[in-house]
């Protein structure tokens, strides 16, 4: 295990912050880390927990979404960020709220797309849709093939086994997408054993309640 960590810490070393990537790896942890975080959140004050915190609300009474706060920090950020030069670790920093704001304002992303509140409704599977490919796609970007080849390397000893593997994945993945789990399916694109329980395991429609 501590063989296996050393590997890791050198691959991270190599691919991320030799190439000057460590910016954009804390923003992709933050962004990840606050919208679980701020789901979870949206869970607990549904089910009205009552040792949690409930919404923000204003004196008149008017709710006040996560996305005014995440659309607050990423204005704020990115404006440090971009207009001013800043030493680390207060850039790291920044990083890392901007983030938090890119979370915050995503999981709402079917609010500012539809122009009205669908969080818990049908069309409320848009956000967490956007957020896994906008996930997907960050890390594929950011991290590129060098750094998967090594962890798969440090992971089972020989980075060959990753192919017939990611390729199990993904045909699994196409009967995800053709049962219409499209969630899954995106995830399992990149995360096989996610892939293989979605087309395996029976799809349940939600019983319908009789008037």
């Amino acid at each position: 295990m501590e063989r296996l960590w050393d590997d890791i810490a050198t691959a991270y070393d190599k691919d991320i912050q030799v190439p000057g990537k460590e910016a954009h790896f804390l923003i992709l942890i933050a962004f990840v880390s606050s919208f679980g975080f701020i789901r979870f959140s949206a869970h607990m004050i549904r089910a009205q927990v009552s040792w949690w915190p409930g919404n923000v609300e204003t004196k008149s009474g008017t709710h006040i979404h996560h996305m005014f706060w995440g659309i607050l920090l990423l204005i704020t950020m990115g404006y440090i960020g971009i207009a001013t030069s800043i030493p680390d670790p207060w850039f790291e920093l920044v990083a890392l709220a901007f983030g938090i704001g890119m979370g915050l304002t995503m999981d709402e992303f079917a609010l500012w797309l539809n122009l009205e509140d669908v969080y818990w409704q049908k069309k409320g599977r848009q956000s967490i849709d956007a957020v896994v490919i906008t996930v997907s796609l960050l890390v594929i970007a950011l991290l590129g093939l060098r750094f998967w080849i090594d962890i798969w390397d440090a992971a089972l000893g020989n980075a060959w086994l990753a192919i017939p593997i990611q390729l199990i994945g993904v045909a699994f993945a196409i009967v995800c997408f053709r049962k219409g789990r499209t969630l899954v399916g995106l995830v399992g694109l990149f995360v096989p054993v996610v892939a293989v329980i979605g087309a395996l395991v029976p799809h349940r429609e939600p019983a319908s309640s009789s008037p």
